[in-house]
């Protein structure tokens, strides 16, 4: 894999990890649109945990809070929300877990991105547009916490967008924008780290320095690119909504139920 490939998949998952527009489709994509060979899993595993690193960058003050309160078993929201987000975790880990036993490579057909890009879409337009902006992630309850980690575990389907359903699920609860948003990337944290630890250790079986050298190098540029887009998405999410985004996967929807699928 070339260098500049390299760094056109790493812009690609950092922009669209943030961005509700599902980061694994677009990954998927690539590589058809650039006439290049699939990247495959572990490759793609090395970028999400670049965009890991700049979560924890970004929201290094909650992490901190709750990682202390946790550990003290302090009675406060930040040890509760640490519970919170533990136990949502456990759907996508075991559905992931799953995925992995039965296809290790991963689902990239362009048939199943081009539906989940539209249904989703449409139902985050839904939501977005339907719903009030009432609740804070200060209101979120252990209930609701597992009704939006129960929709990550169906973002493990290429095209659905992890941050896009589970931002989706909280509007339909209620939650302001820029909360969903909050809690979305908080949640992401433990499975990412799970997925990451996991593809590393069998990078690490293979015994591949090719490939080890090239998942370095994608977790630093991924980390950079994603630490842009989250800065962007929480600005964005102030002032416009989701509906930009809405707009951006009916027409790549429909660019692919024409170009691949018909």
């Amino acid at each position: 894999m070339t260098l500049t490939y390299l760094f056109i998949l790493s812009l690609v998952q950092g922009l669209t990890e943030f961005l509700p527009v599902s980061s694994s489709a677009h990954l998927a994509l690539t590589p058809l649109f650039m006439k290049e060979a699939d990247q495959g899993i572990l490759i793609d595993v090395a970028l999400h945990v670049g965009t890991l690193c700049a979560i924890l960058v970004y929201y290094w003050r909650d992490v901190w809070a709750i990682a202390f309160d946790v550990l003290r078993w302090k009675p406060t929201f930040n040890r509760n929300l640490g519970i919170y987000i533990a136990l949502a975790t456990i759907p996508a880990l075991a559905f992931g877990l799953l995925i992995h036993v039965l296809l290790p490579d991963g689902i990239r057909s362009v048939t199943v991105i081009t539906a989940t890009t539209l249904i989703f879409g449409g139902l985050m337009g839904f939501a977005d547009f339907k719903f009030p902006q009432v609740k804070e992630v200060k209101d979120i309850t252990l209930k609701q916490a597992l009704l939006i980690g129960l929709a990550q575990a169906v973002a493990l389907i290429p095209g659905t967008s992890r941050s896009g359903i589970t931002m989706t699920t909280a509007r339909f609860l209620g939650f302001k924008r820029v909360d969903a948003a909050r809690f979305s990337f908080l949640l992401g944290i433990p499975a990412m780290v799970a997925a990451g630890a996991m593809s590393f250790l069998e990078i690490f079986k293979s015994e591949n320095p090719g490939l080890l050298h090239e998942s370095v190098i994608a977790v630093g540029l991924a980390f950079a690119a994603g630490l842009c887009a989250i800065h962007f998405m929480m600005k964005w999410l102030k002032k416009f909504g989701l509906m930009p985004f809405v707009v951006y996967r009916i027409l790549l929807g429909t660019f692919l139920l024409f170009y691949f699928v018909l």
